[in-house]
């Protein structure tokens, strides 16, 4: 199991219960500030993606935690100051009382802002959704992660992939005892088309809602492997009820 943040490791190997696969596979370059609702987690360097959901919260993946996080908004050109970004610290960040690490259920957590980002056409909200993912509705995935399926390349500039929602039948095939109803699949299931690492945390928008959060998967683009995602239309009454006791 991948979950699809960056990590560093410092002196010897580490044997992990899963690798790290968080980049965007077989996507382009999306239109610069074209999903201004698109955050960036730095921590000295990205490792997450997330998304704006309104002025001051930001929802991304629950393995995504970090004590420290500074949420990038108005990024296109991670490596680059192009004028257009707000560099807001987190003040608060709130996984999930559930999450499991193990199995990746619930994976999903609230970052407040500590200070409320300003509006404008590069840095904006995206809405959550108001019904759960339809299997065929077409979902467009973006982020900085890796870009091959085998190796490493991580791009500078966000990456985009249209996909489809797969039926939730196909997803529990894909990954057998590992699916919960707190998680649903997306992309291709002949392979070279995915999310991968430095992906996680980052949206999944049908419909100009979010719909997801790049949450794992089995390896990058693999054949019979889509990737897995959190299923935030679940999570509507925490996030709310979240937000309102630390508002």
């Amino acid at each position: 199991m991948n979950p699809l943040l960056i990590l560093t490791f410092v002196g010897a190997a580490v044997a992990a219960p899963f690798d790290d696969d968080d980049k965007i596979v077989g996507g382009y370059t999306c239109g610069k500030n074209s999903l201004p609702y698109q955050v960036s987690l730095n921590s000295g360097y990205h490792f997450c993606g997330g998304s704006l959901i309104n002025k001051q919260w930001v929802v991304s993946a629950g393995h995504c935690y970090k004590t420290r996080i500074q949420v990038r908004l108005g990024e296109h050109n991670i490596e680059v100051l192009e004028g257009t970004e707000q560099f807001i610290n987190a003040a608060k960040i709130i996984r999930h009382p559930s999450y499991n690490r193990n199995t990746l259920d619930n994976d999903i957590l609230l970052i407040k802002l500590s200070s409320p980002a300003v509006i404008n056409a590069r840095v904006s909200t995206i809405s959550l959704p108001t019904a759960p993912p339809a299997a065929g509705a077409k979902a467009l995935i973006s982020g900085w992660g890796n870009t091959l399926s085998s190796g490493a390349d991580y791009p500078d500039e966000l990456q985009c992939l249209e996909a489809p929602v797969l039926t939730q039948a196909k997803c529990e095939a894909s990954y057998p005892g590992r699916i919960t109803s707190n998680m649903f699949c997306a992309g291709f299931l002949e392979g070279g088309k995915d999310s991968c690492q430095g992906d996680s945390g980052g949206p999944v928008v049908s419909n100009g809602q979010l719909q997801g959060i790049v949450s794992w998967g089995d390896g990058c683009a693999q054949k019979n492997k889509p990737g897995v995602y959190t299923k935030v239309y679940n999570y509507l009454t925490w996030i709310k009820n979240t937000i309102a006791a630390n508002s």
